[in-house]
């Protein structure tokens, strides 16, 4: 049996490059099927535009299977849509009603400048994961799984924060643009591993100093991050970044240009 269709109004943000003046263009979807994605239900509004010889909506995306993290734009005012922990390649249609009126808009925040559409750079939090969100020691060869003992607690607790997809959301989210819960869950999950200790006081120092460089705002643990984290992200992994800045902070030995420690 088909599912039912769906007649709706797109107000879509269009912005041609980071540096034009952008704004809201209304858009009809038609005869959408309920057992659509979001992101079908936009490529069929870019094939009709396309055949009237029109500017398609630009938008990310990539597996389409809430797993890459590069999809993502607001609706109706909520990162990635209504629907909890997903993602919105990952929404479908039969969470609309027929005759609703969407409001697509871009992820907002300074340092996530617009390319075009709902388009965004988030290269940002490349940056962040760049500064010291690797191991860079020489661990030598692989080893036995079992070699190396850790707590469950500690091991479900790092794969959970591991989850994270780095999709922006909970910046778009967040009334200040703050990217603490992105940069919290990469320094957590290898702060709660063996292998992540060597570096971990130097590691949080260098992604909490690249988050501030590159003008994200100031977390107020709100919580509105975690609501919009398509991963479930835990506010946790905040505190958990604050200790670990905070003891770095106070134990590391500051380094002389020549690499020396002081």
């Amino acid at each position: 049996m088909a599912g039912k269709l769906l007649n709706l109004t797109l107000k879509v943000w269009r912005q041609k490059g980071p540096k034009d003046q952008g704004g809201f263009v209304e858009y009809q979807a038609k005869n959408v099927s309920e057992d659509a994605s979001f992101l079908e239900m936009l490529d069929a509004v870019n094939e009709e535009l396309i055949s009237k010889g029109d500017e398609p909506i630009a938008f990310d995306h990539d597996c389409r299977e809430g797993i890459c993290g590069s999809c993502g734009f607001v609706i109706d005012g909520e990162a990635h849509g209504r629907l909890r922990s997903t993602t919105v390649c990952q929404l479908h249609m039969r969470n609309f009603d027929d005759g609703e009126v969407l409001t697509l808009e871009p992820w907002r925040a300074q340092a996530f400048p617009v390319i075009k559409d709902l388009m965004v750079n988030r290269s940002a939090l490349d940056r962040i994961i760049s500064a010291g969100g690797y191991i860079s020691e020489n661990a030598g060869n692989a080893v036995d799984a079992n070699s190396i003992l850790v707590p469950k607690a500690d091991a479900d607790e790092a794969m959970s924060s591991a989850t994270c997809i780095g999709c922006g959301a909970c910046v778009a989210a967040c009334k200040n643009a703050s990217a603490a819960l992105f940069t919290s869950a990469k320094i957590s999950h290898m702060a709660l591993l063996p292998q992540g200790q060597v570096e971990r006081k130097e590691r949080a120092i260098k992604m909490v100093g690249a988050m501030d460089a590159e003008g994200f705002g100031s977390c107020t643990t709100t919580g509105a991050c975690e609501v919009a984290c398509p991963k479930d992200i835990s506010l946790t992994n905040i505190s958990r970044m604050n200790r670990e800045f905070f003891v770095a902070s106070a134990t590391q030995r500051p380094k002389h240009k020549d690499g020396g420690a002081g």
